[in-house]
């Protein structure tokens, strides 16, 4: 593969809902540019893009995955990217390298969930976007249905490139309305031909509007619109590719991936309209050790900087690291910094990655996307760069894992293997992570989504032999009191020599605390020598509460009185006594239930309120408020039991379609429901059974 300059290459993230055809637009990119000898298909497991064992097995992309291919002396990066919700964090690394966005829409279906995030993140993130309709060749499909659906849900900026020339099964190209020509294909070559005649009234009406937007991006051009004279092509060509950089104009294409028909066409519209890396501001970074602001542009005089946007883990391979070089010139065998880790790296052997199939390169300039192997210190998000002259770029932003759940190994032994196997593919996927709970004895993994957790656990399987069950995870209670408890614990033991004699009279009751120690021993009745070993026994026995062994907190004891023997008594004795004191005191004084609660904030359509707010109330939450949101959404927050959290993603996706997401803090311990408090105690006692 031949070395490319900034101006040369196009970095464009392919975004849309699941199933729209992404995989097969780099299928069909491939073909045309003669780099495969045919269209693979997602369904026969066959494609470049989705090499994973998982994404065959399911026939979803589930990785992000780097296309490169050469047209037109231009290098163009198509970063292919996962439909599904539950692989958001593959979205967000790949949009933080991506000059430009395509948005796949199937003309089947016309704008689904999946659209309306993508545009969504077009917009946030102020991407020069690009919308083509796909799957023309269909049954049902239709253009001018859909094109309203656009125009209607995101504005009069989209605006449409090219008509269909037929249509469904006679659909066989498209006009493109720019440049006033036809193009017509036949699944492998595309020839030009004249407009028909048939066509030309509604081409005509589309090319005013275009030439509106052209006028728009010009005061010059402006002018000359309004003066009625034509605009030459050099000046229809600027003045869009203008218009679509700054967002102004969002071109829709149409075409069929699986029949290769528009490819060629959107091909030549990345050259000509998306954005170059030389068309987008410097970028600016922090100096690791002062913390200064430093910014790094593409000028040949720069020295090297890059940011890794996303890591592959393979047991046979090691760990591959994709990324952006973002100032200077890569060479191969080169010694760099890592500027988060403050260690040095050497970048042996470069490649670029089509798939999984590496090509190697001896350089790669500012502007394009690379890979090396077996980098010792380097994880996703971090900032390599020259030795001398230290940057690091703002990190990759990744949303809140949302889902919890439970895993534990089939077979015995394998507890170590989990963990480990769990850090490295954390490396591979920073979108979900993990966490040994002490207190539950649990490895919690926690996910965007069912399918996502599901996905990591396959992996761990197939790639780190380790099989696991899932669960639902425990839920932390903890036990106090609501009443007072006067009681006295005597430990005395005879059996030979030296026995075994303590006494102590101990008061129990609510604290503000989670524990509170007092003494008011009056006359020595327990000498002090012992009164720390009544506190240590007390606090040992916090960790196991009398109702369902969970711990003990809230709870105030006074030791006001007890006697002692002076040859039998020990601490070893006060403390059993202690014990013995603590478990009667605790059970006359009222114990409790108490579970962990939450702050829920959702954030949902406003059509959803009524749903999401029902629901919150079956689990046994209590709404605090609502808060207007921008772009059309409602934040309601609530305070809700942790037991009723775990899953609440799968549910809310279900509920919204996908279109609400939350967040959860821990805020306190309440009182459980006498009726949930009775199953709890029944189910502890018989785990222990």
């Amino acid at each position: 593969m031949n070395v490319y300059q900034a101006d040369k290459i196009r970095n464009i993230a392919l975004l849309g809902h699941g199933g729209c055809g992404k995989t097969t637009l780099t299928e069909a990119a491939l073909y045309t540019a003669k780099v495969t000898n045919r269209i693979g298909r997602v369904e026969d497991g066959n494609t470049v893009s989705d090499f994973d064992k998982e994404e065959i097995s399911r026939k979803i992309s589930i990785n992000t995955s780097v296309i490169p291919i050469e047209w037109e002396q231009h290098k163009i990066n198509f970063i292919d990217t996962p439909g599904y919700f539950d692989f958001i964090g593959e979205v967000q690394s790949a949009g933080k390298v991506a000059g430009g966005l395509i948005i796949l829409v199937d003309a089947t279906s016309g704008i689904e969930v999946g659209t309306e995030k993508a545009w969504e993140y077009a917009e946030d993130r102020k991407k020069p976007t690009f919308i083509f309709i796909n799957k023309m060749d269909r049954e049902n499909a239709d253009f001018d249905k859909v094109l309203s659906q656009l125009r209607e849900n995101f504005g009069k900026k989209v605006a449409p490139f090219q008509i269909p020339l037929g249509e469904k099964e006679n659909f066989i190209g498209n006009i493109n309305v720019a440049k006033m020509i036809a193009k017509e294909y036949d699944g492998k070559n595309c020839v030009e031909k004249p407009i028909p005649e048939d066509r030309m009234d509604q081409v005509m009406e589309i090319r005013e509007m275009l030439m509106e937007s052209v006028a728009e991006s010009d005061e010059q051009l402006l002018e000359k619109y309004f003066a009625g004279e034509e605009f030459t092509q050099q000046e229809i060509q600027e003045g869009l590719r203008k218009g679509i950089l700054s967002g102004e104009i969002v071109p829709v294409v149409c075409g069929s991936t699986l029949k290769n028909i528009g490819i060629h066409s959107l091909l030549n519209l990345v050259n000509d309209y998306s954005p170059s890396p030389k068309d987008m501001p410097g970028k600016q970074g922090n100096h690791p050790k002062t913390n200064e602001v430093v910014e790094r542009t593409l000028e040949d005089n720069e020295p090297f900087s890059a940011q890794v946007f996303k890591t592959i883990v393979d047991p046979y391979i090691g760990k591959i690291s994709l990324f952006k070089v973002i100032s200077g010139t890569l060479k191969a065998d080169t010694e760099v910094l890592n500027a988060n880790k403050d260690e040095k790296e050497r970048m042996s052997t470069l490649f670029v990655l089509r798939g999984k199939n590496q090509i190697e390169v001896k350089e790669i300039h500012a502007g394009d996307i690379g890979a090396v192997a077996k980098l010792q210190h380097t994880s996703t998000g971090d900032t390599l760069c020259s030795v001398e002259a230290p940057i690091v770029f703002s990190n990759i932003e990744f949303d809140e894992p949302q889902l919890f759940l439970a895993v534990e190994p089939k077979s015995r032994g394998d507890e170590e293997k989990i963990s480990s196997g769990l850090q490295r593919l954390s490396e591979e996927d920073p979108s979900f992570s993990f966490e040994r709970n002490v207190e539950t004895k649990q490895t919690l993994i926690k996910g965007q989504g069912e399918l996502h957790i599901r996905v990591i656990t396959n992996k761990l399987k197939n790639k780190f032999g380790v099989d696991v069950e899932l669960s639902d995870p425990k839920v932390p209670y903890r036990e106090t009191i609501k009443g007072k408890a006067d009681v006295q614990g005597k430990h005395k033991k005879q059996s030979g020599g030296h026995g075994q004699y303590g006494d102590v009279k101990i008061r129990f009751e609510p604290a503000a605390s989670d524990f509170e120690f007092g003494e008011e021993i009056f006359g020595g009745s327990v000498p002090k020598s012992y009164i720390p070993a009544v506190e240590k026994g007390i606090r040992e026995c916090l960790e196991t509460g009398v109702l369902a062994g969970f711990p003990v907190v809230k709870i105030k004891a006074t030791l006001y009185d007890g006697s002692y023997h002076d040859v039998d008594s020990s601490e070893m004795a006060f403390k059993i006594a202690a014990s013995l004191a603590f478990k009667k005191g605790v059970e006359e004084a009222t114990p409790i239930l108490l579970e962990p609660v939450v702050k829920v904030s959702v954030v949902v359509p406003e059509e959803y309120m009524g749903d999401v707010m029902g629901d919150l109330n079956k689990r046994r939450g209590r709404i605090i408020g609502m808060e207007p949101q921008p772009k059309g959404m409602q934040m309601v927050v609530a305070e809700v039991p942790q037991a009723e959290m775990f899953k609440y993603a799968i549910d809310l996706r279900s509920m919204t379609q996908a279109r609400g997401n939350f967040t959860t803090e821990f805020v306190r311990y309440e009182e459980v429901p006498n009726i949930i408090s009775e199953k709890v105690v029944e189910a502890a006692k018989a785990a222990k059974e």
